[in-house]
C-alpha cells in the first residue's frame, strides 16, 4: 500500500493499536528467558512412584507440575511454575523446589515459599498451587 492510499483513519487506527499493543507486551515481559503459563497439565498419567526420590521430587515440565516425596510413601504435587515470574522451576534438592531465574525455593512437603527471588525474605512470594494427583497401583497421575 502506498502513501497515497493511505487514508487518516487507517493511520490513525494503526497509530492507536501499537499505542494500546505496546505496552500491554512490555507487561507481559519478564528479565528471565524461561517463562511458563500457570496452568498445569490436564488429567493423565506421570509417572511411576518408583521415580520420585524419597526426600526430593521430579519435575515434570511439558505437565508444568512438579511431585514430591516428602517422606517414604507420601506424595506431593505442585505447579511447577513459579510465583515470581512464571518461569519453569528447575529442579528439586536438600528438601526445596528451586526456580534458577531469581533463585526463589519453595518446600517439598506444602509448596510454601522458603526463599525468595535474590535471596529475599520467605513467603516474599505466593507459595505453589497444590495439584490434585492420585497414587494408585504404583503409578502417579494427575486427577
Amino acid at each position: 500500500m502506498t502513501t497515497e492510499g493511505l487514508s487518516r483513519r487507517h493511520a490513525l487506527t494503526g497509530a492507536a493499536a501499537v499505542g494500546v499493543g505496546l505496552p500491554l507486551l512490555a507487561a507481559c515481559g519478564s528479565d528471565s528467558g524461561s517463562t511458563a503459563t500457570d496452568t498445569p497439565a490436564g488429567p493423565g498419567p506421570l509417572a511411576p512412584t518408583t521415580d520420585i526420590p524419597e526426600g526430593g521430587g521430579t519435575i515434570f515440565a511439558d505437565q508444568k507440575v512438579v511431585v514430591t516425596q516428602p517422606a517414604a510413601g507420601e506424595f506431593k504435587c505442585f505447579s511447577a511454575v513459579c510465583t515470581h515470574q512464571s518461569c519453569l522451576l528447575a529442579n528439586v534438592t536438600d528438601g526445596t523446589i528451586n526456580c534458577s531465574c531469581h533463585g526463589s525455593k519453595f518446600s517439598i512437603e506444602d509448596g510454601s515459599n522458603v526463599v525468595g527471588p535474590s535471596g529475599s525474605a520467605a513467603g516474599s512470594v505466593a507459595d505453589l498451587a497444590p495439584v490434585k494427583i492420585k497414587v494408585a497401583g504404583g503409578e502417579i497421575s494427575l486427577v
